[in-house]
């Protein structure tokens, strides 16, 4: 990097830098720190769920599923647009959570339940939490590391350092920095800062690949040259597409509506003015996030092109050795085997396949083919060559796209991806951080504890509490290797607590007959089944399928496996594999799901005593605390606005928005973009040619108009909301008794004791 990119990164974050300092003064108490003292309008609250829900680990991991399945199976995904319309107009679970007062999920969970259920969730919720987390400050550091060019190592006063641990240690640091400023508040006003720093950042990088890449003459041609089964392009030639496929399409829906409460908490999701406030702003996330998720579609584009295209087979070669050579040295066992593998891949030549005249790629025969199958052949001649082929497909593939973007990007728009990138990881990482931390101290701490504590106490907890999450997401990023793609890994340890999560939370917020039992029932359920999951799936390669084969069972459990998976196929195969376990992690995690809902469902009907009293939860009724309309009178046209959210609460303008995302989202975007598309395809089916077209136009076209107005707009109402928020901060006066404790079934701030 030069001087000019070092100053493009440095510059503007020192700035969010010194605005969290700045942000400690508005810290007056706990529901400062624990929930930004609820005075947040619904712009700034988008805007910082941009930077909050976009991370590098996010774009590394679209890029890696993009990249080994094209863009087909994003038009199923349509299937999803009704679902997430209902859930944002209607604010499914936020709202009824923000009507609740509580400031933590553990807090809602002792209120519902109880307060050994309180601790025993937020244990289990504390424990996934931060095992999926903790790969995130490694694929951060190897990004960088691999995106800027830095060595492995550096000598400082004679000694060599790790320039990995480097980086990790750095980038927890800043991320402490910022949670210690100010808590909620200091992450809500940077996240929303760094969201809009991001914006013409994300509108230069999507208009550099598209000025640079031809859509039509290279990302088009080398997506359209693929085996029967595994089209890049055509949604309804996708059948032998496995781990990214239509079933885990469908586990991602269910996981969406299921599982919306489960990560909830406080920060953004507990800090609006009023329960409108909350709703507004998710129904603003239908447009707030501008040209990001078009640059990461481009992004994946851009990377099948450069290392897939015969315009960059020379270069291709280049990333692929540089590639290879970083994956080894983490991933082979010793610098004797390295060598032999630089050896060999130098005798590999430069790729050249013509289009329709050479056989097409697929999974299993592409330019990455001859790369790994050279690695698995050196390393079959080391002690656990099957895990450490694994630990280097995975990292081969993890750090493919910041190699490939160091070899592509010219100075300057280096910086401003560095500068992206980092202020990505920061969000990301002090939010993770966060949430974990926040989950011991209010929900297990403060609970087990179950006394007063005051204010400085109470703070001082909390931050020593992000400290510990730190420490462990530090030796986690050492020692927790990741030996599949990054969604199958997260989706995997999430579902220890997501498995049996969502029948507990749904159940707790929308029934009556819910209770503990079932509760407790739906997370066992789920923990068993996501736990041993992660078990099996991390010895498999050495330990479990070795014992098979020396017991000579692998082909009769092999055949097992393929029996029961049988009736699913083509879209559930689970076929024997020495190097992985034969069902995924999407597939886990279905079968946790399901089991979570029946465990939670029959446990507290047989149980169940007395119908629990939802109104006063909620503060409905004659606990009402004046935050809820009264009800009106239903109307055809009450019940037209309701079908997409509409309440007393609207005032024009939120009619307007409303009904702008309901006709977007699904006029546009579901029955015209999708079920159009799909009739017209029962009758007449589109060329590849046609469906190169449609995501063109479906996902670079309307979308860049889209992104274009969202920009200003989203620019102009978080800068807004920031300033009011700064103001309402100043006014707030302090209630000391709202600190998230609970007494006879309510919070202490209601019940004034």
């Amino acid at each position: 990097m030069s001087i000019i990119d070092w100053m493009i990164v440095i510059i503007p974050f020192a700035f969010v830098l010194y605005v969290a300092w700045v942000s400690r003064k508005y810290v007056k108490g706990v529901a400062d720190f624990l929930a930004a003292g609820r005075v947040c309008g619904r712009y700034v609250i988008s805007v910082a769920d941009v930077a909050g829900a976009l991370a590098v680990i996010t774009l590394v991991g679209h890029v890696e599923g993009n990249y080994k399945t094209g863009f087909a199976i994003a038009f199923w995904s349509s299937l999803g647009v009704p679902l997430s319309i209902v859930l944002a107009l209607t604010g499914f679970c936020f709202y009824r959570f923000r009507e609740t007062k509580a400031m933590s999920f553990g807090q809602f969970l002792e209120m519902r339940y109880n307060k050994s259920f309180r601790i025993f969730a937020a244990t289990l919720r504390t424990f996934s939490e931060t095992l999926a987390n903790m790969i995130v400050p490694a694929v951060s550091a190897r990004f960088f590391i691999c995106l800027i060019g830095l060595p492995y190592t550096y000598e400082l006063f004679g000694i060599e350092i790790s320039t990995f641990g480097t980086v990790i240690i750095l980038a927890l640091l800043l991320a402490l920095f910022i949670i210690w400023c100010g808590g909620t508040v200091s992450l809500i006003i940077t996240d929303a800062l760094q969201a809009i720093i991001s914006y013409p950042i994300f509108a230069v990088m999507a208009f550099y690949v598209i000025s640079h890449f031809s859509w039509f003459d290279e990302i088009v041609p080398v997506m359209a040259d693929r085996v029967a089964g595994e089209s890049f392009l055509n949604p309804y030639d996708i059948e032998s597409l496995r781990d990214f496929n239509l079933f885990a399409l469908i586990v991602t829906l269910m996981n969406s509506t299921l599982n919306r409460a489960s990560w909830i908490g406080a920060g953004s999701t507990a800090a609006a003015k009023t329960p409108h406030e909350q709703k507004m702003a998710g129904v603003l996330g239908s447009w707030r996030n501008g040209f990001s998720w078009m640059f990461f579609f481009l992004v994946a584009a851009m990377l099948i092109a450069t290392l897939t295209h015969n315009n960059y087979a020379g270069k291709a070669r280049e990333i692929r050795a540089d590639l290879t050579t970083r994956a080894a040295i983490e991933a082979f066992p010793n610098d004797e085997t390295r060598e032999k593998y630089a050896e060999a891949i130098n005798q590999l030549p430069v790729q050249n396949h013509v289009f329709g005249v050479d056989e097409p790629f697929s999974q299993q025969n592409n330019p990455d083919t001859p790369y790994l199958d050279t690695a698995l052949e050196v390393l079959n001649t080391e002690e656990n060559s099957n895990a450490n082929f694994q630990q280097f497909r995975t990292l081969y593939y993890q750090q493919m796209l910041p190699v490939t973007m160091r070899y592509i990007l010219p100075t300057g728009l280096l910086g401003l991806l560095v500068l992206l990138m980092v202020m990505l990881m920061v969000s990301t990482d002090d939010s993770r951080i966060f949430s974990g931390a926040l989950t011991i101290v209010q929900d297990i701490v403060l609970p087990v504890y179950n006394k007063p504590i005051s204010r400085k106490t109470h703070l001082l907890l909390l931050r020593l509490a992000t400290l510990f999450i730190g420490v462990l997401f530090f030796f986690g990023s050492f020692f927790m290797a990741q030996l599949d793609y990054i969604n199958l890994f997260c989706i995997i340890t999430t579902s220890i607590w997501l498995g049996g999560a969502g029948p507990v939370m749904l159940g707790g917020l929308y029934t009556r007959f819910g209770n503990t039992a079932g509760a407790y029932a739906s997370l066992a359920a789920g923990t068993l089944i996501s736990g041993g999951g992660v078990l099996v799936q991390r010895n498999w390669p050495d330990h479990i399928y070795p014992w098979l084969e020396r017991m000579g069972w692998a082909e009769s459990f092999g055949n097992f496996l393929e029996t029961v998976s049988a009736p699913f196929n083509p879209y559930v195969v689970w076929k024997m594999d020495a190097i992985k376990f034969p069902i995924n992690s999407n597939e886990i995690f279905f079968i946790a799901m399901v089991l979570g809902i029946l465990s939670y469902v029959t446990v507290s009907l047989i149980t169940q005593r007395k119908p629990f009293n939802l109104d006063r939860m909620l503060h409905r009724g004659i606990y009402s605390t004046g935050e809820m309309p009264p009800a009106e009178k239903l109307t055809f046209k009450s019940i037209i606005g309701k079908m997409v959210g509409i309440d007393g609460n609207y005032t024009r303008g939120d009619k307007i928005i409303a009904w702008s995302v309901f006709f977007y989202s699904f006029v546009y975007g579901f029955l015209v973009a999708f079920v159009g598309v799909a009739v017209w395809n029962i009758f007449s089916k589109w060329p590849l040619e046609w469906w190169s077209w449609y995501f063109f136009i479906v996902n670079l076209l309307i979308p860049g108009i889209v992104a274009i107005i969202s920009t200003v707009w989203f620019t102009w109402g978080g800068t807004r909301d920031l300033l009011r928020m700064f103001r309402d901060l100043e006014a707030k006066e302090d209630n000391p008794l709202d600190d998230g404790r609970v007494k006879n079934g309510t919070t202490l701030a209601d019940s004034g004791e």
